[in-house]
């Protein structure tokens, strides 16, 4: 799998499932819209259609388990299994 695909892996699935640090609600993430994490930043755009362009991300694509937790330290993401609790504090299954 390519540097680029484990990025717009992590960067979608770390959408999806925040909006801010204290906040529950998740982020709707609709089919054709890609998230890609660059040089610590995310951006999110329409994907091109078509199933060439389908076929070549799902060659490396990955599904990110349930309670997977992104966090960003030192200008880097990272993703951890576990959870968080409503206060921020972070618990392994």
């Amino acid at each position: 799998m390519t540097t680029l695909s484990k990025t717009f892996i992590a960067a979608a699935a770390f959408a999806a499932i925040t909006t801010s640090a204290f906040s529950q609600v998740t982020t709707e993430f609709n089919p054709g819209m890609a998230i890609m994490f660059s040089g610590g930043k995310m951006v999110q755009m329409a994907m091109a259609s078509g199933s060439k362009n389908h076929d070549a991300m799902m060659k490396g694509a990955k599904k990110v388990p349930n309670n997977t937790v992104f966090f960003m330290s030192g200008g880097q993401m990272y993703m951890v299994s576990g959870t968080l609790d409503p206060t921020g504090n972070f618990y392994r299954p």
